[in-house]
């Protein structure tokens, strides 16, 4: 029986890990801007000399790799100072049956865009998710344009010229564009084109050189993010309110494959990360953004910051490593592609770049992923999102039937076995190795496996702590609604009526499980459904609804257990 019960104590530290973990993610989100003032003087020396020169700021713009030296090019250096707002000209408002987005002819950067589709609340059922936004402290933008180390050539500084302010996607076009047009001294005309598709959160930007000046032109692309660091407000019981999710840079590589690149370590040091193909993205809860080079190029990852003294800015992107030449009286494109919404899976998954793996679940991916993937499928036939957690619990009942069976059985036995057990303890009293000897014996000869009935318990807490990250991480379950007073899955119960049923369903799975013959395991086990209800109060609904549904198969496939048991021995 002390098997069991430190098996099942086992299982409660796992939970209570995931709590743990929560708030220390939690902490570290609240208190993410604390460490950059905290090592800035440390680092302003060292940094400064390696991401600045000819300034006492870095600078936001990419140097052009040379022709000798394009692949060793890792340096950000200073050509265009670091302006403290973010100076703006005309507006060139797109809107598409998915996005309202905004350029700005102030170089071409994409400074706003938010989500027709994606309420900010369920309180503002009309108000737009705002994504990417150039206002306030919490800037997210996403900048481009062209390197040349002899000539001049657009960067997100330059002031474009467009004849067009306000662009809507006509009914039954598949796609709108944006152009935005620069020519230099020399006479090479720029042409910056956004496309934008319908029923898509992917945006091509290309950038035409028609060359029509007399020499040829020789130049790069450059394509980077722009972000800031703002610490979540803090309120009480914060790490159980909200749920703790990465924000922060992310790469993908066909040597590295994924690899996040937090806040940071983009402080400490600036990354340059030479690639054939992939992807860089600024993640955050549920959203994403992403800028996909086109293959075929060799690049370099970087990551680059800016203000680190006063308010740091946060660069990462890439740039091409080989240059594009346009000979005199010829034109040619660059393309870039970028995806800038939801982290929808299915979405993802038909684009075949691995994108999908900004659904971050966590080390536990190999059990969320088809959890989730069973979901969807579920929630196809019955759309709604709490059915298909009811189902899937249901399924996964059914997959460990005869596990589940075998350890109620033994379950069973060993409540039967209590009277004896109470006897074993009087006869031997204080002599806990006599006891365990005896207790042993009794098990054999009844053919009773001691830790049998932590087997289901101990099965639940990886799905559970997959669920967990399932319910956090997937956009399509954010204010998905289930029935009457739950509106929001991926929410706490507002009234906590679904965790106060999972305490008492726990409880009556007290009564039907052998009771532990030591006091004090008898009042720790008693306790438990109390602490995890207190806890579960600030659980999201679904993963609550989830142990609950659990909870109620676990007894009634326990009780029709121990009744055929009962009746089976009152036979013989």
């Amino acid at each position: 029986m002390d098997f069991q019960r430190l098996i099942l104590f086992g299982a409660l530290g796992m939970v209570l890990l995931l709590l743990w973990q929560s708030w220390l993610e939690y902490e570290a989100d609240k208190n993410g801007t604390s460490f950059n003032a905290a090592t800035s003087a440390q680092s302003a020396t060292t940094q400064g000399a390696n991401n600045a020169s000819g300034g006492s700021q870095a600078d936001d713009v990419p140097q052009a790799p040379t022709a000798s030296a394009a692949v060793e090019s890792t340096d950000i250096p200073s050509t265009v100072p670091v302006s403290q707002s973010l100076p703006a000209e005309r507006r060139v408002v797109v809107e598409t049956d998915l996005i309202h987005a905004e350029i700005d002819t102030k170089g071409g950067d994409l400074r706003h865009l938010s989500l027709l589709t994606y309420p900010v609340s369920l309180e503002e059922p009309d108000t737009p998710f705002v994504l990417l936004n150039d206002k306030g402290a919490d800037l997210f933008l996403i900048q481009d344009g062209l390197l040349s180390a002899d000539k001049d050539t657009p960067n997100h500084h330059t002031v474009f010229s467009t004849d067009r302010e306000n662009v809507t996607l006509a009914p039954g076009a598949d796609s709108v564009e944006v152009h935005l047009d620069w020519t230099s001294e020399e006479g090479v005309r720029f042409r910056k084109t956004f496309t934008f598709f319908r029923n898509s959160y992917f945006v091509d930007v290309t950038f035409t050189v028609d060359n029509q000046s007399g020499e040829t032109w020789s130049g790069y692309r450059y394509s980077q993010i722009l972000r800031t660091q703002v610490a979540e407000p803090s309120s009480g019981l914060g790490f159980l309110t909200r749920l703790p999710s990465y924000k922060g840079g992310a790469i993908f590589t066909p040597e590295d494959k994924y690899q996040k690149i937090d806040f940071e370590e983009m402080y400490e040091a600036n990354l340059a990360r030479p690639t054939p193909s992939g992807w860089v993205a600024m993640l955050q809860h549920y959203f994403v953004g992403a800028l996909l080079p086109d293959a075929g190029t060799g690049y370099e990852f970087y990551s680059n910051v800016t203000n680190r003294d006063t308010g740091p800015r946060y660069l990462i992107g890439y740039k091409t490593t080989q240059p594009t030449v346009v000979p005199a009286g010829s034109s040619q494109e660059l393309d870039g592609e970028m995806y800038i919404g939801p982290k929808e899976t299915e979405r993802m998954i038909k684009a075949d770049n691995q994108l999908e793996l900004t659904v971050d679940y966590g080390w536990l991916t190999p059990v969320s992923s088809p959890l989730f993937w069973v979901m969807t499928y579920i929630n196809r036939v019955v759309n709604n999102w709490g059915v298909s957690i009811i189902l899937l619990t249901l399924l996964v009942k059914l997959v460990f039937f005869p596990l589940s069976a075998a350890s109620y059985k033994s379950m069973a036995r060993m409540k039967k076995m209590q009277p004896r057990m109470q006897t074993l303890k009087e006869r031997f009293g204080d002599d806990k190795q006599k006891f365990q000897q005896a207790m042993m014996e009794i098990y054999k000869k009844e053919k009773i496996n001691p830790l049998g009935g932590c087997l289901p318990i101990v099965i639940q807490i990886p799905v559970f702590i997959a669920l967990y990250w399932v319910l956090l991480e997937s956009v399509e379950l954010r204010q998905a609604p289930f029935a009457l007073w739950i509106k929001d899955l991926s929410l706490q119960d507002p009234y906590y009526v679904l965790p106060i049923l999972m305490g008492a369903s726990m409880f009556g799975q007290q009564l039907l499980n052998p009771a532990p013959l030591d006091p004090m395991q008898q009042k720790i086990m008693m306790a438990l459904p109390l602490v995890f209800t207190i806890f579960f109060l600030w659980f999201p609904s679904g993963l609550v609804l989830y142990w609950l549904v659990n909870n109620v198969l676990s007894i009634a496939q326990q009780w029709v257990i121990t009744r055929k048991i009962q009746a089976a021995d009152s036979k013989t």
